[in-house]
């Protein structure tokens, strides 16, 4: 299979998010059939569920894979497994959560995945790093991220915390 180029989000609001991050994107320089060509900086966001938990760590990472996109879900549980993820409400707090967001070009509806990912387009903690990661992305239906971009502009604005480098992903926390 040809490679594919794939966006990711990354989520954490748990034990050192911003650690859970960088060792988030360090295994998936690990795994064989994906690389890892990019990710955004850091940004940490508020809570979009029950509001009585930690700011998250958010970010966006760029990949290319030849793995098909349930077959990368797959890969993508099992680093969230790795990494002990506890999810313990609906948009509750949690320790890892990796969400396919594009793949490709495709539109994907299957019951265990949805692509584009069904509420990126609503959050600005996705969008903002998709944007910076990608200035010139569309949907699959043609429209600019950076339109999406324009309309998120009542949200909570998003506080860049950091960029690793590819050496801090290689570097214990």
């Amino acid at each position: 299979m040809t490679p594919v180029t794939c966006y990711l989000g990354l989520g954490a609001n748990l034990d050192q998010p911003a650690d859970q991050l960088r060792q988030a994107l360090s295994a998936l320089e690990q795994c064989r059939d994906i690389q890892l060509t990019g990710w955004s900086s850091f940004y940490r966001s508020k809570p979009v569920g029950p509001q009585d938990q930690p700011d998250y760590v958010n970010a966006v990472a760029r990949i290319d894979t030849t793995l098909a996109p349930l077959a990368l879900l797959d890969q993508l549980q099992a680093i969230e497994q790795q990494q002990g993820r506890v999810r313990l409400r609906r948009w509750g707090e949690r320790t890892l959560d990796l969400d396919i967001l594009l793949y490709a070009d495709q539109c994907i509806d299957l019951p265990r995945l949805s692509v584009p990912h069904i509420e990126m387009c609503n959050r600005l903690f996705v969008i903002q790093p998709l944007v910076e990661l990608a200035p010139d992305g569309r949907l699959p239906n043609g429209t600019a991220l950076s339109s999406i971009l324009e309309t998120l502009t009542e949200q909570d604005q998003l506080v860049i915390m950091t960029t690793p480098s590819r050496a801090d992903l290689l570097s214990p926390p």
